[in-house]
């Protein structure tokens, strides 16, 4: 069992899943945003001017990634408690799920001064 108050971890394979989990939720979120970003200029309403021209486009341009970062970050926290549970190495989880959000925060607030 790992002893909480002791924090020596060292566990390779946990923090390569931890690692590649964070890249791919990134990715997602990456890909989400284009797809949105796309989407919200290809719509008729906004051919004439700005990308993101409505109250519509700016919501799902910002809920979109936003939504993806933060369904990462509470899964990340849930393998946290697992291991915690399981008597793993759980602080790297822990680590990615307030690191997801944080970007969460960190793009939503961006998002919200762009209207």
């Amino acid at each position: 069992m790992v002893n909480d108050v002791e924090k020596r971890w060292n566990d390779p394979s946990m923090l390569r899943h931890a690692t590649q989990y964070v890249l791919t939720v990134l990715g997602a979120a990456i890909l989400g945003g284009v797809a949105v970003v796309v989407w919200a200029s290809s719509r008729s309403r906004c051919l004439d001017s700005a990308m993101m021209c409505d109250a519509t486009s700016r919501v799902v341009v910002g809920l979109v990634p936003g939504g993806i970062l933060l369904v990462g970050g509470i899964t990340a926290l849930v393998i946290a408690f697992r291991a915690w549970r399981d008597g793993r190495a759980w602080p790297i989880w822990q680590g990615v799920g307030w690191f997801l959000f944080t970007l969460m925060v960190v793009y939503l607030s961006i998002v919200a001064t762009q209207g």
